[in-house]
């Protein structure tokens, strides 16, 4: 028998089915449509990026109650494109949000004066985005959705060619409880400790590459607590997975710098000051690069990012 971690296919087949899977299919179909159809900076095709942001929970139990969560923010994928779970959100200060709020004498919500500016920026610019037809938000929250998804938005991201492009900042579950051999009910603590054998997801970084949106150009991140392996993981990521770039940082720094691995070269962005915005700084080089993707891919170069 072939297990899941080798067979990509049999983690999909054995997976709870994602729910709402045709509505998010039918709203996949009108994005990419839509976006394929629509005349980009250089005067090509648009660029389209799926950009995946925050972590991915494995479930103890199918009615979940107890999950093993991944450490990540959510922030960088915010940060870069605006367009993670919560976009927008992060310009909003880091407070409860309830405290945007404030309730005059006649009971009505208004939003607190002090909060007024930054909270008028973000909604603004959001329906912008929802309005114009270029942000559409896939939220995921296990592991099983965010594959599935993945899988559903490379497919489809596969028509546009090169101008597609993968921005994987998303934490993603190393191990999880295969579907079938999970429990159905709350776990009981009463029977003593809990031994559980996790098994290894599946590596899906090069089925992305080669067979669900093989011309597009792919980022990947490597987030680890040894500095002594970072960069060794990173090239094994560009060598073995095939990944155009991958970003690599350090748990303790990611804040404050990152190392940019291609097969030429490596470079440091650290942020100079605290008002600075890092990924702002990574989301230019990337794109840059990805503009000599295309223009060694087509016969039209593409010079500015849409």
């Amino acid at each position: 028998m072939v297990a899941a971690e080798d067979n990509p296919e049999s983690f999909f087949a054995a997976a709870p089915p994602l729910r709402d899977a045709d509505a998010v299919a039918a709203r996949l179909g009108e994005f990419i449509a839509r976006n394929s159809s629509a005349a980009g900076a250089g005067g090509g095709g648009r660029r389209i990026v799926c950009v995946t942001s925050g972590g991915t929970t494995v479930p103890l139990e199918q009615r979940c109650v107890r999950y093993i969560d991944n450490f990540s923010s959510g922030h960088r994928g915010a940060a870069s494109t605006e367009g993670s779970c919560q976009p927008y959100c992060r310009f909003l200060p880091d407070d409860s949000f309830l405290k945007f709020f404030d309730v005059d004498a006649e009971s009505k919500v208004q939003v607190a004066e002090c909060h007024a500016p930054v909270v008028k920026k973000a909604i603004g610019d959001y329906c912008k985005a929802i309005e114009g037809g270029y942000l559409l938000k896939l939220p995921f929250t296990t592991i099983f959705e965010y594959l599935q998804l993945l899988k559903m938005v490379a497919t489809s991201i596969s028509s546009a060619g090169p101008l597609g492009m993968f921005y994987l900042a998303a934490a993603v579950s190393d191990f999880y409880v295969p579907w079938d051999s999970m429990a159905k009910h709350k776990i009981q603590s009463g029977g003593g400790p809990l031994d559980m054998r996790l098994s290894q997801v599946p590596k899906m970084l090069s089925v992305l590459r080669n067979q669900w949106a093989p011309l597009a150009f792919c980022i990947s991140f490597k987030l680890e607590t040894d500095s002594d392996i970072l960069i060794q993981k990173a090239d094994m990521a560009l060598n073995k997975y095939k990944m155009n770039i991958v970003v690599a940082n350090l748990l303790a720094t990611y804040k404050e710098e990152v190392i940019i691995v291609t097969d030429k070269e490596r470079s440091t962005i650290r942020k100079m000051n605290k008002d600075e915005d890092l990924e702002m700084q990574i989301i230019k080089i990337l794109s840059q690069n990805h503009s000599k993707y295309i223009c060694g891919s087509t016969n039209g170069c593409v010079q500015s990012p849409d």
